[in-house]
């Protein structure tokens, strides 16, 4: 049965065929005002001069969400869980349970976040040259954020701002971008976002749909097995795809883009040969196939 491109199909025994868009009479508004002002904290300010130090010490390959940001850009710190710890191998970064965002501390329980603080202890306690390592690089209020209990607002304010939670260093698209340049973790979830960072490089996980908004796809077999169709994992609320794919969820079934669709052209375009009007077939990659490596490419190109 011929699939129409415009819509996402679930592949489930029954058949099931997601129904309609619905809608809402409800109207909102909301009011665009300037932020209050926000100072740079002491915590912010030492955390972001630490984090930095610490990047210069690191090998490209070694950088937890490369490549470095281009000549004309900066490191951007994002508030997102940065537990740094150092090594035998050097300085590495392991991601907290949560990170608070800097507009989340003023709905964050000082208790929730005190265990956030103990978590963080006891990863940096297996790591005995991390606090000896971060007071020679002039961070020396580490151990006393580490051991002192978040009882009241200071606390979490301090924590909020620290290097244990305060330092992901992203490039500027990869902290706050929108497709269709490079998806931000501020806009896009990170259970699809964090694919980025992991994804073969000949890839294309975000693609434009066929109404114009962009879309993440995943392939549905292991690379190489010539399966050409592509699980559709995230699209935006206003998106033509949206209900089915919450159809899909609901019933716990996978939405599935043909081979043939755009999507999957789009998603494997470098693994397939040029004018090729399905994905189907070898997807080894080009590269590979004529003798040379993948192309290196940058994270949501």
């Amino acid at each position: 049965m011929a699939v129409a491109e415009s819509t996402a199909v679930s592949r489930t025994p029954s058949g099931l065929r997601p129904g309609g868009t619905h809608g809402e009479n409800h109207p909102w508004k909301i009011r665009l005002v300037d932020h209050a002002e926000r100072r740079e904290t002491p915590h912010f300010r030492a955390a972001k001069k630490t984090a930095k130090k610490i990047l210069d010490e690191l090998d490209d390959g070694d950088v937890p969400y490369g490549p470095r940001p281009a000549a004309s850009e900066h490191w951007e710190m994002h508030h997102g869980g940065s537990l740094w710890v150092k090594g035998s191998g050097g300085w590495r970064m392991y991601r907290a349970r949560v990170g608070i965002e800097w507009s989340m501390q003023f709905c964050s329980d000082p208790a929730k976040v005190d265990r956030l603080r103990r978590d963080a202890a006891e990863l940096v306690d297996a790591f005995p040259l991390t606090l000896p390592a971060l007071a020679a690089l002039g961070y020396e209020e580490a151990e006393e954020l580490l051991r002192t209990p978040i009882t009241d607002a200071d606390g979490v304010s301090a924590w909020t701002d620290s290097l244990f939670n305060a330092c992901v260093p992203l490039s500027p698209g990869h902290h706050q971008g929108i497709l269709p340049k490079v998806p931000g973790e501020h806009h896009y979830p990170w259970p699809v976002k964090g694919a980025d960072f992991v994804r073969f490089d000949d890839f294309q996980l975000w693609v434009t749909l066929p109404d114009g908004t962009h879309g993440a796809v995943t392939p549905v077999d292991r690379r190489g097995s010539g399966d050409g169709h592509v699980r559709l994992v995230h699209v935006p609320e206003g998106s033509a795809a949206a209900e089915t794919l919450a159809e899909a969820q609901r019933h716990g079934v996978m939405a599935v883009l043909p081979p043939n669709s755009s999507a999957a052209l789009q998603a494997f375009r470098q693994q397939i040969e040029p004018g090729q009007r399905t994905a189907s077939g070898s997807q080894t990659g080009r590269a590979e196939r004529h003798g040379r490596g993948p192309r290196r490419r940058t994270p949501g190109e």
